[in-house]
């Protein structure tokens, strides 16, 4: 109760909403939040549910979701390692009693690495770029 009070839920229904990367970065930006109070002493929970075999078989399905792409979008494939980035910032007390927040795919949604440090500090320089298209005559492709 006393997270849906404080804060507005973000769920992937409706960030799917939003058809372009920029715009799921918006719904999804936190700007410096990580951390703010989630675990410090108690970081061992949180690494203990990351290991399980529930957590793995969750992330797995979220992968194939997706489709391994950045922010669910075709075109960004991660070709690197995925985060599975928690929408809303879970606490010890989600991990203690496995809330929904935890592994309900609605709550969760791939990402590369910069786009999840773009999410929690606010960084869009971090976020990933397609290539400039190219034109018919185009003669200078070291331009862009």
């Amino acid at each position: 109760m006393g997270r849906m009070m404080s804060m507005r839920i973000k769920t992937y229904s409706d960030m799917i909403r939003y058809s372009s990367f920029e715009e799921r970065y918006g719904y999804l930006r936190m700007g410096g939040m990580v951390g703010s109070s989630t675990f410090g002493h108690s970081r061992y929970l949180n690494q203990s549910f990351y290991n399980s075999r529930l957590w793995r078989s969750t992330r797995d399905g979220l992968i194939i979701r997706d489709n391994g792409c950045d922010l669910g979008i075709p075109d960004y494939q991660i070709n690197d390692k995925i985060i599975i980035h928690h929408m809303n910032p879970i606490t010890e007390e989600d991990i203690e009693t496995l809330s929904a927040f935890l592994l309900d795919p609605e709550f969760l949604i791939c990402v590369s690495g910069n786009t999840h440090n773009a999410i929690h500090f606010g960084d869009a320089g971090l976020l990933p770029t397609l290539p400039v298209e190219r034109t018919l005559h185009d003669t200078s492709p070291w331009r862009y």
